[in-house]
């Protein structure tokens, strides 16, 4: 069965600039289709603080044929020994908005999931730099309301020079996920995600977008001393 994957790992620099440089491919890593590796964003810090951005972690989204395949990269690679030594989730494909290339044969909808169940949120971007400072004016509130929702155990962001950008979140439940989106949450940020949905519709921030939802399998290791993420 294909599935996804997603990881956090302590890598030290050279190991992220090198994953960064060279990330896993299809052509050398049996078994995988489409490999993101990233450097890990703390939610709502300013964007010109350094401790923003974390070059000695590392985060991988990846997407595998099979979970054999996942298996025998983190035992049997360098970079799948780094990530082994972190934490990840396994999960399978539900649904998609929007396009990205490297991702284009994914159905809109796979799979139905129970609104009361968990779920995995990932976002993947490839940011128009020149659209950048009202991406961060009307993101950044977003990045607060995902980061201080109750119903999230863990939210991140990542990104990768120059223009690549991911959001990354589990939820206690797809309809607090949704309640999110849609503006159903109460208090005074209840709408920060449905005003930036409106902005981008007006004019998009980027190349190519997509946010998808998969049902966690699974979860490995651990990530700054917790190692339980799924509800």
């Amino acid at each position: 069965m294909e599935i996804f994957s997603f990881h956090l790992a302590p890598s030290g620099i050279a190991a992220t600039l090198g994953a960064l440089a060279r990330p896993p491919h299809a052509r050398t890593t049996s078994g995988l289709l489409h490999a993101e590796c990233l450097v890990p964003m703390t939610l709502g810090r300013p964007i010109a603080l350094p401790t923003r951005y974390h070059p000695r972690q590392l985060a991988m989204f990846a997407r595998w044929e099979r979970e054999t395949a996942l298996d025998e990269f983190l035992a049997g690679s360098k970079l799948g020994r780094v990530l082994a030594a972190g934490w990840h989730v396994r999960m399978e494909f539900l649904r998609r908005w929007g396009h990205i290339s490297e991702l284009a044969g994914l159905p809109a909808r796979a799979l139905e999931h129970d609104e009361r169940l968990p779920v995995v949120a990932v976002t993947l971007a490839r940011l128009k730099l020149t659209q950048a400072f009202r991406f961060i004016r009307w993101g950044k509130p977003v990045e607060e309301q995902v980061r201080d929702d109750p119903a999230t155990t863990i939210a991140l962001a990542a990104m990768r020079p120059l223009g690549t950008l991911s959001t990354f979140s589990i939820w206690r439940s797809q309809r607090a996920l949704a309640d999110m989106v849609q503006g159903r949450s109460e208090g005074p940020l209840a709408k920060r995600h449905v005003n930036a949905m409106r902005e981008r519709d007006r004019k998009d921030f980027h190349h190519e977008f997509t946010t998808m939802r998969f049902r966690p399998l699974s979860e490995h290791g651990a990530w700054q001393g917790q190692s339980r993420f799924l509800p």
